[in-house]
């Protein structure tokens, strides 16, 4: 296996902005598009099972993603430009996400009509994945500071 190039080794600065940087941009585009947006078609669907979803259950979600995201992006990027890194997270990532959420879901419960449902969660995910690949290729675009022998 090649090594990874010394800007893409484990960073726990960058961990920690990629974590954040992936909550700040996914919490707010899945609350906007999920329960103000598309609520009422979510509805219809028959996606939500609760009058009120638990919110911080989400929140937790998105937090446990970015920081997974963050740890394993140094892997994919391997020194690529910014457009690479966010493509190829972006890829990876949101088709396994697509196959997990979206394909499952679709075969678990009776999500009617169907092609709205893949339509919206395809959209959702394919923007989520490309922004939120953005910014985690953002940090990591960057060196990070060098310690300093003593």
């Amino acid at each position: 296996m090649t090594p990874l190039p010394p800007e893409s080794r484990f960073q726990p600065s960058k961990l920690v902005l990629g974590t954040l940087g992936y909550a700040a941009v996914t919490f707010p585009l899945a609350y906007v598009w999920h329960l103000v947006l598309f609520e009422r078609i979510y509805r219809k669907l028959g996606y939500f099972s609760r009058d009120e979803p638990i919110i911080a259950f989400g929140f937790i979600s998105i937090v446990m993603q970015g920081f997974l995201l963050s740890l394993i992006y140094p892997y994919l990027y391997r020194g690529r430009s910014i457009v690479a890194g966010t493509l190829i997270i972006a890829s990876v990532m949101g088709v396994y996400h697509w196959t997990m959420h979206v394909l499952s879901e679709a075969a678990k419960y009776p999500l009617e009509p169907l092609t709205t449902w893949f339509a919206l969660e395809t959209t959702y995910l394919a923007l989520q994945f490309l922004l939120a690949g953005f910014v985690i290729s953002l940090v990591y675009q960057f060196p990070g500071k060098q310690r300093r022998s003593a």
